[in-house]
């Protein structure tokens, strides 16, 4: 890496958080509110799209935008206390600071919902960028100078690749290990607790 600092970004579902308890009670109350049917089970476990994408799925187009914005509010109060640290997660963030890394969540959630969540489950990181999704996360991570981007999804593996940075992928979400590769990830690992050993080794061969 020679002088200069080590970039690492991070998606937030379901590579650093468990999002799907708190994501469900947010939709079993935008359901019971609007008295749309939407199967919370179904949604949560294909995590990836925009909650605009997802619940065009269950509402009239010209209801999509409001039940979007209604359900970042719910979120706020029955969704940031349902979210989970998974396994390896603050660990991996530590791994970058204990290079001297500077690290960045880039997600396609809302913003202040983002934060939220983050303080919630306790993990600090240097800076948060919402509502990215797709190329759009490409362009926050080469603005940034990413090096590394830790993602669940093909869409996180193909903003890692728009950037020029290495795309590293874990299937704790919906996507299996072979998807991800077949995406085009250069490295997939079983979950976040192998990333700082991995981590350490990549950065020893640069």
């Amino acid at each position: 890496m020679g002088d200069r600092k080590l970039v690492v970004g991070f998606d937030l579902d379901m590579t650093l958080v468990d999002s799907r308890p708190g994501i469900a009670a947010t939709l079993h109350a935008l359901a019971a509110e609007t008295g749309r049917p939407i199967d919370a089970e179904v949604v949560v476990n294909r995590l990836g799209p925009t909650v605009e994408d997802e619940l065009a799925c269950w509402f009239p187009r010209d209801e999509v935008l409001p039940a979007a914005d209604r359900f970042r509010e719910l979120y706020a109060a029955l969704g940031v206390p349902g979210t989970r640290l998974l396994p390896g997660a603050a660990d991996a963030v530590g791994a970058v600071r204990a290079l001297g890394g500077r690290t960045l969540v880039v997600t396609a959630k809302y913003e202040p919902n983002a934060h939220a969540c983050l303080a919630h489950v306790g993990l600090a990181v240097d800076a948060v960028y919402g509502w990215r999704f797709g190329a759009a996360k490409g362009e926050t991570l080469a603005a940034e100078g990413a090096d590394l981007f830790v993602g669940d999804t093909p869409h996180d593996v193909a903003g890692a690749r728009a950037a020029g940075a290495c795309a590293v992928a874990v299937p704790t979400g919906p996507h299996l290990a072979s998807e991800l590769r077949d995406a085009g990830a250069d490295v997939v690992l079983a979950s976040l607790t192998d990333f700082g050993a991995w981590l350490r080794r990549w950065a020893s061969s640069r």
